[in-house]
């Protein structure tokens, strides 16, 4: 039984297929055009010879031995031009019809708003790559197939007006060949699907273990998690070997029936020459006809298969695509340079927290459980949906809920304590955008100095991909720097100097203090130099808000607050 997910996803992935055939019509004509006279004019030179060896036979005249030489030429000239720039058009049009999808289903896992999809990232990466360019080929299959069939075609009437018999074999077997090939490509078009989620679910495995890489080498979770990953490995190889048997059996099938057509085709031409019902030059006609249609028919039958393997991929891709928004957003704004307020949210291990960041002010949260922790940044950075907790959220006195995601990016940013590294620079990663003012500021602050003053480059020193050439403590003073590049309204740091050794800490506290004076500040952290250079500090234990005060106050009346921040 076809489930509605299931029907939803075929019927969008034709419509995606119906898109980019769409888009690209006029490349997909001009392609057809000349990938149908490249077939016609390999059809031709084997007609052309049969017409030449009876010529020649009844005139033997050196002239027309030229002229059947230069038509020759001609025909092998235009066999070579309309294949070149054909094969330029189509695939030109198939690389920018992949490149546009890839860029869609890349912008929907970068849209604000996360979708329902039921994917992990690596199987949104699979699918905006390698589905991405199955589901263009359709650009470049559908004007090969249009150009095989005129091959065939003019095969077919020129063997008829030799022998209606040698016409009609051509026109059944190509009609029975692509009837057996077609039931196959079913199955290929199955198995490949398959074959892409076990990829898909493989990638996202070897993300999700390269991001938790340094903390399964801690508790000693390597092993297991290798074995993990082995499992889902094998399965997606297992998937692969089935597909590539079943492609090898289609191949099989494909050139056994194509040969078997020529030789019948040969085999019927030479008995028809013998009995005198054909010419020698019609002879070589049909034979150089039987050989030279190999190639189209081999083209041909293979299309069926290419054309299941892009639907596979555009219903694939359809999941993506068509996934509905795991929250609706508002469409109002904050009021610039507003506080925070969280009102009885109830999440997880949150058990009702309330309490109220004013404007300008820099606010600690010491969390006892760092699961907490954790739940509450995830809250602020818009990670969980409104209607997913109970209680409220406001920034700038709205809620979250009337408020588009743009305006709160804009006004609340939150940093992670394990924030993304990405292959760049170290002026791309503090700067993404190339237009924040304040990334002097922001380096001297995060005391990234000494990273920047180690290499030549400064600024410009390349970064590998995850930061893999930069220390834990490199990695968190680069993306703390990035936070405070932004200079947001309301900036929350998530454990931002955990890496980072106790002296660097007094330190970087300090600086944070000082360069966010004025602007509302949030640090969710267990650090005492964070919580001693904090306006005030809110004890977060067993989901509720337990007490407030300046760090020093709270030492001094507060054992349990003590016994957690001091080191």
């Amino acid at each position: 039984m076809t489930t509605p997910d299931v029907q939803r996803s075929r019927t969008q992935g034709s419509g995606i297929l119906r898109t980019a055939v769409r888009r690209n019509v006029g490349a997909m004509a001009w392609g057809t055009l000349l990938m149908g006279l490249y077939q016609a004019g390999e059809t031709a030179f084997p007609i052309a010879l049969g017409l030449i060896v009876d010529h020649t036979m009844r005139h033997r005249s050196t002239a027309a031995l030229a002229l059947s030489v230069a038509a020759l030429a001609v025909i092998i000239t235009t066999v070579s031009l309309s294949w070149r720039f054909g094969m330029r058009i189509l695939q030109k049009a198939n690389t920018t019809e992949a490149h546009r999808w890839r860029v869609r289903v890349a912008a929907c896992g970068l849209q604000p708003v996360a979708r329902d999809t039921g994917l992990k990232s690596g199987e949104v990466l699979t699918i905006a790559t390698e589905d991405a360019d199955q589901t263009a080929d359709i650009v470049e299959v559908v004007p090969m197939l249009i150009s095989s069939l005129v091959s065939v075609l003019i095969a077919a009437v020129t063997l008829s007006l030799a022998s209606l018999r040698l016409g009609l074999l051509v026109l059944v077997g190509t009609v029975a060949i692509l009837s057996v090939l077609s039931v196959m490509s079913r199955r290929i078009g199955t198995s490949t699907k398959e074959q892409q989620a076990r990829v898909a679910r493989a990638g996202a495995k070897v993300a999700d273990l390269i991001t938790g890489l340094r903390p399964l080498h801690g508790f000693g979770g390597n092993h297991a998690a290798f074995l993990s990953y082995r499992k889902v490995s094998q399965q997606a190889r297992q998937q692969a070997v089935t597909v590539a048997r079943v492609n090898g059996l289609y191949a099989g099938a494909a050139l056994g029936l194509n040969a078997a057509l020529a030789a019948s085709v040969t085999l019927t031409a030479g008995w028809l020459a013998l009995d005198g019902r054909i010419s020698i030059g019609e002879l070589v006609t049909a034979v150089g006809l039987a050989q030279f249609i190999m190639e189209p028919l081999k083209l041909f039958s293979d299309m069926p298969k290419y054309v299941m393997m892009a639907r596979a991929s555009a219903e694939r891709m359809a999941l993506v695509l068509s996934g509905p928004p795991v929250t609706t957003p508002g469409t109002g704004r904050p009021a610039p340079g507003g506080d925070l307020e969280v009102d009885g949210v109830r999440y997880g291990s949150l058990r009702g927290v309330e309490f109220r960041v004013p404007a300008g002010s820099f606010t600690a949260i010491a969390a006892h459980q760092s699961r907490a922790a954790g739940e509450l940044t995830s809250i602020l950075a818009l990670s969980v949906p409104p209607d997913a907790y109970e209680g409220t959220v406001r920034v700038g006195g709205r809620r979250l809920t009337e408020l588009s995601v743009e305006s709160v990016r804009e006004q609340l940013l939150v940093n992670p304590y394990d924030g993304e590294i990405f292959a760049g620079t170290l002026r791309s990663n503090i700067d993404p955008s190339g237009t924040s003012r304040t990334v002097a500021e922001a380096v001297e602050a995060s005391l990234l100095t000494d990273v920047v003053a180690l290499h030549r480059e400064g600024l410009d020193h390349e970064v590998r991909d995850r930061g893999s050439n930069l220390s834990g403590g490199q990695r968190q003073r680069l993306s703390l720097a990035r936070a405070l590049a932004a200079d947001s309204d309301v900036l929350v740091l998530h454990d931002p100097t955990t890496a980072v050794d106790a002296v660097t800490e007094q330190l970087v506290a300090r600086n944070i203090a000082r360069l966010r004076r004025g602007r509302t500040t949030v640090v969710v952290t267990t650090s005492p130099a964070l919580l001693d250079a904090a306006d005030r500090v809110l004890v977060l234990d067993g989901g509720v808000v337990t007490a407030r005060g300046t760090h020093r106050e709270l030492l001094a009346t507060d054992e349990a607050y003590r016994r957690a921040v001091t080191r």
